[in-house]
């Protein structure tokens, strides 16, 4: 290495923010995807546009994409998957019939109303490890940094 130069920062990957969050986010799902695999035969996207149109039914694809920060491709095999299944139905939107408002139908939400209980206990498990103080910080640092890193996304699509 020349004289003056300072070697490259190594990365750590096991202490790298982005990682263990990439671990653990893939970790819960996996473990919660598991058991709407078996019971509900749903995919992780598939639950996810689950979730989300019951939440806000009328939503585009596009707009779940966006809710749930999934790659469209991802969605959008979903939702025709979950249409197939009789889970969600597509309509024109008013004013503008090239889109499409997804809503779940009736299976769908009794698979909500499935899943759900089971869900809400599962994190209840998992986040017995912190107490309230914990919990409360947790929960404060997890969206500054959501904003953060939306912030920085905006950022870098603008200058690159």
């Amino acid at each position: 290495m020349p004289p003056g130069r300072k070697p490259a920062p190594e990365l750590q990957l096991e202490r790298f923010l982005p990682y263990r969050l990439s671990v653990l986010a893939n970790t819960v799902s996996a473990a919660i995807a598991s058991v709407y695999a078996e019971r509900h035969d749903l995919s992780i996207p598939e639950w996810r546009v689950i979730a989300v149109l019951a939440q806000d039914p009328g939503l585009t694809a596009a707009e779940v994409a966006a809710r749930t920060a999934m790659d469209k491709v991802a969605v959008s095999r979903a939702v025709t998957r979950l249409e197939a299944d009789g889970r969600v139905r597509r309509s024109a939107m008013r004013g503008d019939r090239r889109r499409q408002q997804l809503a779940l139908t009736r299976e769908g939400r009794d698979v909500y109303r499935k899943v759900v209980p089971w869900a809400l206990e599962y994190e209840r498990r998992l986040v017995e490890a912190l107490d309230p103080a914990e919990l409360r910080a947790l929960d404060d640092a997890l969206y500054r940094l959501t904003e953060r890193a939306r912030a920085e996304h905006i950022i870098q699509e603008r200058s690159g």
